[in-house]
């Protein structure tokens, strides 16, 4: 090796500081020598033009372009439509005589490019409305009262919609699940988008205030009656102020009607109507006084089930010829929570299924609360020797016409504890009566499955309520859900517990099974009969009202 190349290796350790005996695979041999390009960095890019490749440069006067810069062969004045769909874009006629909750579904249920709303352009400060995190904070609070009351969330959705658009908040989203509300508004495609959400944590059942919510938002949607911010704020303050309609006796005396109407129903007499009366009205001040300890509703409804299944049981065992089981039957009727179940259905068949499923499983811990609370009774008075035979409330075929008073009555008792306005009162009565006819003509006369007549009663209920309402540009609920009372399965509960309690377990499920599907047969039958009103009325889309959801296949 010659002293120039003892030097070389030499010189390399003296500029590197490393050891010599540590190399690097990258390093390059010895003897091989590489040309460096002047003023060029080492690292290149992937996206970089290979050498030799000649690229026509921009002018000195154009700037840099971007990802949302027009191409080269865009203009202007021949412009293409931007988010066009595949077949075209829809026609949207949206009739202004219908009410406001016809037109706000519909333009929820198509994408936010084929809504009909104008691209705003730059206002000035005269033209400038009112904050944006302001409106969002009063449709949150209108929704809050809507969904806190009973309403379905495709309606608390459109209603939360029809506020936004009324003050020119075209493109929002509106969310509503069982206990959270959320909405976001984006002002353009290139702005940040606002959100904000509020909690339910209070549930309450007043009609009264339903109803002046639904009148606010009707109100809002009219564009002929300019309702300002700070208005729609002071009617919120005051419907939050108002007490409810009806005082505490009253409502206690309701809801012992209700209890012996229930039991006339299944076949009891005077003594019966009073008995069931007396146990509905204590377990009703029970409930009052639980609640009023901040025990929870399932023990509210455990401990309102037990005084009519004592009742039933002390008539039992002190030999009085009464029907027992007409007493606790028309006890459990006070108790069901028909509005809960109507609503959880209703959200399900609309495609909202996550507030469908806590809807229906706070249903289920009602029922089980009820369930214990009348199984304790029974398991007592079994032990004590009552004698409870569940065939003493049948034979009820002969008093239609008293059968048809007292469903008036319980429908009428059913809208007061409702806390539903005064106005309403005899519009619900009197279809609660219809419900009732409908049902004992086909079950009674026609000798047609309960089930199947349930469902026919429940959607006559459901049309006229719902075409009272849009009569009024109302909320249906007011109109339906008090006049289902008397289609509610007591009966088949209560001989379904009481064959439990008797150690018959499988026909006490049978039973049950049994009041479960009436149950759903109301609540599917109040939605279809919903569904078919305004099938036959004209509704702002295109030829057909869209459907909540496409599933099949998509």
């Amino acid at each position: 090796m010659s002293e120039a190349e003892d030097r070389k290796p030499q010189s390399d350790e003296a500029r590197s500081g490393f050891d010599p005996e540590i190399t690097s695979e990258f390093a390059i041999p010895a003897g091989l020598a590489v040309a460096r390009p002047g003023g060029e960095p080492e690292t290149t890019s992937e996206f970089a033009v290979p050498a030799g490749l000649d690229v026509a440069q921009p002018a000195a006067g154009e700037g840099e372009g971007s990802a949302f810069s027009p191409p080269s062969t865009y203009s202007a004045r021949q412009a293409p439509a931007a988010f066009t769909p595949a077949g075209g874009v829809p026609v949207v006629s949206l009739i202004k005589d219908l009410p406001w909750q016809d037109r706000m579904r519909t333009m929820l249920r198509m994408p936010v490019a084929e809504r009909p709303a104008p691209e705003p352009g730059p206002k000035t400060a005269e033209e400038e409305g009112p904050a944006v995190p302001r409106v969002l904070d009063l449709t949150l609070r209108i929704g809050e009262l809507l969904l806190a009351g009973g309403e379905g969330a495709e309606d608390v959705e459109a209603a939360m919609f029809a506020v936004c658009r009324s003050y020119g908040l075209d493109r929002c989203e509106p969310n509503v699940t069982f206990t959270l509300l959320s909405i976001s508004y984006q002002p353009s495609l290139v702005e940040d988008p606002v959100t904000a959400s509020r909690t339910v944590r209070r549930r309450g059942t007043d009609y009264t205030r339903l109803a002046a919510v639904f009148r606010l938002v009707d109100d809002l949607s009219d564009a002929e009656s300019h309702l300002s911010l700070e208005e729609a704020y002071r009617r919120l303050a005051e419907m939050r102020r108002n007490r409810h309609p009806y005082p505490t006796w009253v409502l206690t005396s309701a809801s012992g009607l209700l209890a012996g109407a229930a039991s006339v129903l299944v076949g009891g007499d005077l003594v019966v109507f009073v008995a069931a009366m007396l146990g509905a009205m204590l377990g009703d001040r029970l409930a009052w006084l639980c609640a009023g300890r901040g025990l929870p509703e399932f023990y509210q409804f455990l401990v309102a089930a037990m005084p009519p299944a004592a009742i039933g049981i002390a008539l039992t065992l002190s030999h009085v010829d009464v029907k027992a089981s007409a007493v606790i039957t028309g006890g459990l009727f006070a108790l069901l929570p028909g509005r809960a179940l109507v609503a959880g259905v209703q959200d399900g068949l609309t495609g909202f299924y996550i507030t469908a499923a806590a809807r229906l499983l706070e249903v289920m811990y009602f029922f089980v609360g009820i369930v214990a609370g009348v199984l304790v009774m029974l398991y007592v008075g079994v032990q004590l020797g009552a004698h409870l035979n569940p065939d003493a409330a049948l034979g009820v075929t002969k008093r239609p016409l008293l059968q048809i008073g007292a469903s008036m009555l319980l429908s009428l008792t059913f809208a007061v504890l409702l806390q539903q306005e005064r106005s309403t009162v005899v519009a619900v009565t009197l279809n609660g009566g219809v419900a009732w006819s409908v049902y004992g003509a086909m079950h009674y006369t026609g000798e047609i499955s309960p089930v199947a007549s349930t469902a026919v009663a429940a959607g006559v209920v459901g049309l006229f309520g719902q075409l009272l309402a849009r009569y009024r540009f109302a909320s249906a609920l007011p109109y339906t859900t008090a006049a289902i009372g008397p289609l509610l399965p007591g009966s088949a509960t209560y001989f379904g517990l009481l064959a439990i309690a008797q150690s018959k377990v499988d026909a006490g499920l049978v039973s049950i099974t049994k009041a479960a599907a009436l149950a759903m047969a109301i609540a599917i039958g109040v939605n279809l009969g919903s569904e078919v009103s305004r099938m036959f009325l004209r509704i702002g889309s295109q030829e057909k009202r869209r459907a909540a959801k496409r599933t099949r296949g998509f």
